[in-house]
């Protein structure tokens, strides 16, 4: 049934609004501007392509750092009243990183979330976790991300939604798909998230998001070590100390899109 209605919405597209933390945000993909790209804004531009000039509308309000009930209070309610005909919803990673965070339990908070958003607006994609296997301060939380992943699926199937499973998309396992700070995509890697997420909706797309990498020469010990040093200096020492102080990347940070507004 799922296949039906995305065949039937495919080009019916629209106006566009993205929920969710720094994913959906596009940091790791900066612009000209200063301002994050990112998956969501490169997907926005495809669903325009396929429209007449200035009448597909396109909304961000993804902020980075939030948490799943954040979402579901700031950015949930906005979705619903701007009732665009496709929303993508990506949350809840931020909560099962963190220490004693039960999946189960955050997955019945998404599918509550859900359940608002299907009654609301025309299409919603939802999204699976990353395989964390090749990520070094997620690797341990490989086996709640899976079982994270596992409930979107079925809260998916239970509301006929269309499903951007990056656990199978096996580009992004690639280190050149990720950001230096080893958390956040690359701007290829969002841009292969873009591609596949154009095909979860039945676009045609202009390249394949699961061609394979250029090959690169291979890498002694010492300068792996070296990269992880700096790595945890710049990026994973300063992560730990805003989360044992409260902090959020995302305090004082405003949608960089709140309103449905032409590319």
């Amino acid at each position: 049934m799922a296949d039906d209605s995305r065949s039937r919405a495919k080009d019916s597209f629209g106006s566009y609004a993205a929920i969710g933390d720094s994913f959906t945000e596009g940091v790791g993909d900066p612009g000209p501007d200063g301002r994050f790209v990112g998956w969501a804004d490169r997907l926005a531009v495809l669903l325009d392509d396929r429209l007449p000039e200035h009448t597909f509308r396109y909304a961000n309000l993804a902020v980075r750092g939030r948490l799943l009930d954040q979402i579901v209070e700031e950015q949930v309610p906005r979705a619903r009243q701007l009732a665009p005909d496709l929303v993508t919803f990506c949350a809840g990673g931020n909560d099962i990183i963190r220490p004693g965070s039960d999946p189960d339990d955050v997955a019945e908070r998404f599918e509550r979330a859900v359940a608002e958003l299907t009654a609301s607006v025309g299409t919603v994609m939802v999204t699976t976790g990353f395989d964390t296997r090749g990520v070094p301060v997620l690797r341990h939380l490989r086996g709640k991300i899976a079982t994270y992943s596992a409930h979107v699926r079925a809260i998916a199937d239970r509301y006929d939604c269309p499903v951007l499973d990056l656990w199978s998309l096996k580009s992004v396992q690639d280190r050149r798909a990720w950001d230096g700070d080893r958390l956040h995509l690359s701007p290829e890697g969002h841009t292969r998230v873009a591609l596949r997420a154009a095909q979860v909706l039945g676009l045609d797309v202009p390249a394949d998001p699961d061609q394979p990498w250029p090959p690169q020469p291979p890498r002694g010990s010492l300068e792996v070590r070296r990269d992880n040093i700096q790595w945890a200096r710049e990026h994973l020492v300063p992560w730990i100390g805003r989360r044992l102080r409260g902090e959020s990347s995302g305090d004082h940070v405003e949608p960089k899109r709140p309103d449905l507004l032409p590319l």
